[in-house]
């Protein structure tokens, strides 16, 4: 057998004269050098020869990964290595038999043959038992993990990848390492290690043998017959002072590309009755004969431009890279696609709501405004006055406002918030003001009524009702609907939303319940929107003529995460605190130290001061060794505080009794409030000084900022201590964190950092499709997918053009399964 040098010398030639792109040969030069290698390697026996070929890296080339430079530079080493392939054609160098060649396991660089693609028959979007192979049993298991369709396995993309693509001689295994190996066959038989029928294994090469032993699994020795060639990949150990492969990855080498061994192996998601081989064996049929029938929905000069794979490509290589560098490249294509999508989905939403239907344009009565802000206590900051400035804006336009207001605990939103509600009725529209709970709504009906009442003279009171004079030329009318209310009085409320004599109504989701009826509702103020979700801010909105929304949060939210839940809405941040507001000095504290954080307690409640405690659970968990409210609530009355007056308050406990309890916090007429996390949010007592958290490891880094804002409201110096038992790595970090940063926005960064989006927000919430490839924590690659998508919207806002109906026809498939429609 010779090997014929002249092809390669002519492909180099032809691709320095065309200044190394890569375009000497059709399908590229990597392609080529697969099948001229995989033919010229098996005529070498020289170990020396084929180091050569390893260090040229000639099996597994990379040419089309490299800069123009490093191609320039490998041409020119190959050149000099071809007098030595001459000699071998001309019989210099020893040729081996056939039956011991060294072969280079082919890799395949191409797209399938067409006679493969062509054997896939149907829809990508048919049930996955339409393939050949898939029984109902097995498709059962598989919709256990989400995969129904062909479609969704195409996307059901391995969680990481084996790296067997580093072959080895036997002579230069090491211990402890995954490795790659090509062999020959030289023993196998049943051995009993343990008491255990398995499989063991002589295999060699041309540097020398070493033993395999495959545990537990006899049936091998039919699979590996003797002087077979095979391919093994994993990890090797040490046994009676002799190297062993054990358990190792295996196939057998043949004109076929490799799936389990000598690559970049695919590891995927398992179920109950999956095996690891028999996923790979079907992902890689499936990826072979569908992937190219996928439709690539974006513009061709948008993913050249964004130097991004074609889909079919990327799903592949998804699957099973030819590199490193591959791999990578694909799941960024992916990933971009993902993002694309997903904000082409916010803008659409936002560009329905905003230009698909008029809006009520409000007169700003500059007067009545005045009058309010002057009569405050106290100066708008800096940023109050901006955010205010572009509420204003927006509620003059003729188009309905969509805005987000971001603010630290304290910042002062509601304000805001008042003053914009106070215009709505000065302009003869409703405003709503939604809370998530009826503790947070009752506050915000207190705080705006005390606000109100410092600009006008309170005329008349009734319960959950108020009017004032003074700020318009009529009374103005505040009230509060929860549903906890008296059935009789919470429909006399609903019957003078409806007849329009109630200007401002806040509530929970009962404001969006089918029997409140707004006459003529201007303004909707969504507080703590993470709270609700896409489908609750769509009906609040449904309850007026396209009325403005104000979406306001105390969580502070990184910047990445806004632009995505939030894309459809306008941005606005309140980045700094009224003057005077409190640092609240945080230390987390060691188990032996609980008694220290006690005493430091009941010294704060002898300065007529009140605490929070804040538990985990309700009830004691044996699969959570966390501290439970009802039980400590009951160990703290009893043992450490009998002599104080300590108050419960947890989710499962009804509206009456919850509201029963804060009233009596909030009158100072409890010391100690023993709490679950439902006080994380909106939670107003100035004369709590304290806070407590049980097993703070346990919790994020924004819940950990919000329970710290419980405290501090007023003008006392306030103290959140931290219990931790034994926290993890991440723990611990966290836990340092929140003692070192007082910034919630930055500590929403770093909470992003290390626990992930899923933390901040489900996509049930908010109304996202799922994501598989892209990370919301890729700042780079999701402000690139924006600028893309808002570039592509000002071109064609509707997605009409001819080069975007396979773009649309994919927004609208994806959306429609995966997110909702506001």
């Amino acid at each position: 057998m010779s090997i014929n040098a002249e092809p390669l010398r002519k492909i180099l030639q032809l691709e320095g004269e065309k200044g190394y792109l890569d375009s000497a040969v059709i399908g590229g030069l990597d392609r080529f050098l697969s099948r001229w290698t995989g033919q010229a390697v098996q005529s070498v026996t020289s170990p020396q020869l084929l180091r050569q070929f390893e260090r040229l890296k000639l099996v597994n080339s990379n040419y089309a990964s490299l800069t123009k430079q490093q191609r320039k530079e490998w041409v020119n080493k190959v050149f000099a290595f071809l007098p030595e392939l001459e000699r071998v054609e001309a019989g210099k160098v020893e040729v081996k038999p056939p039956e011991e060649t060294v072969v280079t396991p082919p890799v395949s660089r191409r797209r399938p043959a067409a006679k493969k693609r062509r054997a896939a028959s149907g829809s990508i979007d048919s049930p996955i038992t339409t393939l050949k192979g898939v029984s109902t049993t097995l498709a059962t298991k598989f919709k256990r993990l989400g995969v129904e369709t062909v479609r969704d396995l195409l996307y059901f993309f391995p969680h990481r990848h084996l790296d067997y693509s580093q072959r080895k001689h036997i002579s230069q295994l090491t211990e402890g390492e995954e490795q790659t190996i090509i062999a020959n066959v030289w023993e196998t038989k049943v051995v009993m290690p343990g008491g255990r029928r398995s499989t063991e294994a002589i295999v060699g090469d041309e540097t020398g043998n070493v033993r395999v032993l495959w545990f537990n699994n006899p049936y091998l020795v039919k699979q590996l017959p003797t002087n077979s060639r095979v391919v093994l990949s994993g990890r090797v150990g040490l046994f009676n002072g002799r190297l062993v492969f054990e358990s190792p990855e295996w196939e057998l080498l043949e004109d076929k590309e490799l799936v389990h061994t000598g690559r970049l192996v695919p590891l995927y998601s398992l179920t109950q009755g999956l095996h690891p081989r028999q996923v790979r064996k079907l992902m890689k049929e499936v990826v072979d004969q569908w992937a190219w029938q996928v439709e690539d929905f974006l513009p061709a000069e948008l993913r050249q431009r964004c130097n991004l794979f074609e889909l079919p490509q990327a799903i592949a290589q998804a699957h099973y890279p030819e590199n490193e560098a591959a791999k990578d490249r694909a799941r960024v294509s992916l990933a971009f696609d993902e993002l694309f999508i997903l904000q082409l989905g916010v803008l659409a939403r936002k560009r329905e709501w905003q230009e698909g239907q008029p809006g009520n344009s409000f007169n700003i009565k500059t007067p009545v405004l005045d009058a309010f802000l002057s009569s405050l206590p106290f100066e708008l900051t800096a940023a109050q006055q901006k955010v205010l400035g572009e509420i204003l804006a927006d509620l003059k336009e003729p188009k309905p406002m969509s805005r987000l207001l971001q603010g630290e605990v304290g910042s002062g939103k509601t304000v805001v918030a008042t003053a914009a509600l106070l215009v709505g009725a000065a302009s003869d529209y409703q405003g709503a003001f939604m809370a998530p709970t009826e503790i947070l709504a009752e506050q915000h009906f207190a705080n705006v009524c005390q606000l109100l009442s410092r600009a006008g003279e309170q005329v008349s009171e009734e319960e959950n009702l108020r009017r004032y004079s003074g700020l318009l030329s009529r009374p103005l009318t505040v009230a509060l609907l929860i549903g906890g209310m008296n059935q009789a009085r919470k429909q006399e409320i609903q019957q003078l939303i409806l007849s329009g004599d109630i200007d401002i109504i806040i509530g929970t989701h009962a404001l969006i319940q089918k029997e409140v009826e707004f006459k003529r509702l201007g303004l909707a103020v969504v507080d703590e929107q993470h709270r609700f979700g896409v489908t609750q801010r769509s009906a609040l909105r449904q309850k007026g003529f396209n009325p403005h929304v104000l979406v306001m949060t105390a969580t502070p939210i990184p910047r990445t995460l806004a632009l995505t839940l939030y894309g459809d809405l306008d941005l606005s941040v309140i980045d700094e605190l009224p003057p005077g507001r409190q640092v609240v000095k945080t230390k987390w504290l060691k188990p032996a130290q609980r008694d220290s954080a006690y005493a430091f307690l009941r010294k704060q409640v002898a300065e007529g001061h009140q605490a929070f405690i804040i538990c985990p659970l309700v009830e004691e968990s044996e699969a959570i060794e966390a501290k439970a409210a009802v039980a400590e609530y009951e160990r703290l009355s009893q043992e450490v505080f009998p002599d104080l007056s300590l108050g419960l308050i947890h989710g499962r406990m009804s509206v009456a009794e919850k509201d029963e309890v804060m009233h009596h916090f909030r009158s100072a007429e409890l010391d100690i409030l023993v709490s679950t996390p439902v006080v994380e949010v909106g939670i107003d007592v100035p004369n709590a000084t304290v806070m407590l958290v049980e097993s703070a490891d346990r919790f994020g880094l924004s819940q950990l900022h919000q329970f710290r804002g419980r405290v501090g409201r007023g003008e006392e110096q306030s103290y959140c201590m931290l219990l931790a038992q034994n926290p993890s790595e991440i723990g611990r970090e966290r836990l340092d964190l929140i003692g070192k940063i007082q910034d919630g926005f930055q500590l929403a960064e770093e909470d992003l950092r290390l626990r992930g989006p899923g933390e901040f927000f489900g996509t049930r919430q908010s109304g996202l499709p799922d994501l598989r490839m892209a990370k919301l924590s890729d700042v780079a690659l999701l402000e690139l997918a924006r600028d893309e998508a808002i570039r592509l919207f000002g071109k064609d806002p509707t997605l009409k053009k001819p080069e975007h109906r396979l773009l649309a026809k994919e927004l609208a498939r994806v959306w429609q399964k995966g997110g909702e429609w506001s």
